[in-house]
């Protein structure tokens, strides 16, 4: 089955905390769109689980965090690929949308 959904008119900013939205959760894939508002951020966190991430900055620019202090620069079309054991995390230095692949889903 298809389906087309808009995350740019879906899900907005808020400035209590960043804003998840589950575009797809099936026993393959998962994908989320978290939104963040300068200078809010997903700290970094690992999952004892096989498999991969990427993280898709799609507006705005920030830090893609990582272990031991590693600081990797985040702006539009970038995207980071990684275990999804590895430590990971996400800092907007302005409004930020990025969209997240986890496969398989956890």
């Amino acid at each position: 089955m298809m389906k087309k959904i808009e995350i740019l008119k879906e899900k907005g900013f808020s400035d209590k905390s960043f804003t998840k939205l589950t575009i797809q959760d099936s026993l393959y894939l998962r994908i989320l769109n978290f939104n963040f508002k300068a200078g809010q951020e997903l700290p970094i966190h690992s999952h004892d689980v096989e498999g991969e991430l990427s993280i898709l900055v799609i507006e705005g620019s920030g830090e893609f965090l990582g272990k031991d202090g590693l600081v990797l620069p985040a702006n539009i079309g970038d995207i980071l690929v990684s275990d999804i054991s590895e430590p990971h995390g996400i800092r907007a230095k302005t409004d930020m949308r990025v969209v997240v692949t986890i496969a398989p889903p956890l």
